[in-house]
């Protein structure tokens, strides 16, 4: 009877899980099908070389893109160096000192905090006291949005690096620092570059902390002291319109920022873990 019982209770908390999966795959398939087949009708190269105009008129989503593209490449060039640093400190040096605990609780509360408070933060900060909205309020807010996930990342990928490679270079007469950098980065750089580019599909299709920093320009402009276009604030002020031409464009852009973060989510998947060394420890 117990054994019965016992099956009885597997079989039916399989049947859940698998329900469940079947129920999130089904959900993602049909916004992909939906994005295809909504935003496939206007993908054109006019898209990519023509800027958003006026309803009726034409019109494409080139200077979103390149606007997109400058934001979320100046936020990564600013998170990177600070997430890698903390990361490396927080692994190495930092240990389960007071300091460090208090900074992974910090980094955490970041992690989770809604992307909206994060662009309040920044208008109030940046954007009240200049008086305008500008393209360096929008790439600190999605720097402030991308740091704590470069920080983990590098710390957890740090942790998994054998102790035996750290006391090898010690031994060798190497310093902390050195053996941090040149020995234990190196052997988890394909995993922290593998957070780099999650963070960076992350911060790829943010729209309320742009709404509230760099706002939206209908012109080609790589000017960062004024309001710079990009693609989810162009997606929301479309798909808000009454106009079915900014309509199309709005399913389009959606359709290329889901693209975008997909391919960067597969490349990760397929191509980062099968190079990694600590995969090829792991297996030893």
């Amino acid at each position: 009877m117990p054994y019965l019982k016992r099956r009885v209770i597997n079989a039916v908390q399989l049947t859940i899980a698998s329900s469940v999966t079947l129920l999130a795959c089904a959900s993602l398939g049909w916004i992909l099908f939906s994005l295809f087949q909504q935003g496939l009708p206007g993908l054109h190269f006019s898209v990519f070389f023509n800027t958003t105009h006026s309803p009726g008129s034409g019109g494409g989503l080139g200077n979103a893109i390149l606007g997109s593209l400058l934001l979320t490449g100046c936020a990564i060039v600013l998170a990177t160096p600070i997430g890698i640093l903390g990361g490396c400190w927080l692994a190495e040096f930092g240990a389960d000192s007071r300091l460090a605990r208090a900074v992974r609780m910090i980094n955490d509360v970041m992690l989770s905090a809604p992307s909206i408070i994060v662009g309040l933060f920044v208008y109030a900060v940046c954007v009240v006291p200049l008086g305008h909205f500008s393209g360096w309020a929008g790439v600190i807010a999605l720097t402030i949005i991308v740091l704590p996930v470069i920080t983990r990342t590098t710390e957890d990928m740090l942790e998994l690096v054998p102790t035996a490679l750290r006391e090898a270079s010690v031994a060798l007469g190497a310093p902390r620092w050195k053996t941090c950098l040149m020995i234990a980065l190196r052997v988890a750089r394909t995993g922290v570059l593998t957070g780099i580019l999650l963070g960076l599909a992350r911060i790829s299709g943010e729209t309320a902390p742009l709404m509230f920093t760099a706002l939206n320009n209908p012109f080609w402009s790589v000017n960062m002291n004024q309001p710079v276009a990009n693609l989810p604030m162009v997606i929301y002020q479309y798909v808000m319109s009454p106009y079915n031409d900014w309509h199309q464009l709005a399913w389009t852009g959606a359709l290329l920022i889901t693209m975008w973060m997909l391919g960067i989510n597969l490349w990760v998947r397929v191509v980062f873990q099968q190079k990694s060394p600590l995969h090829s420890l792991r297996k030893k």
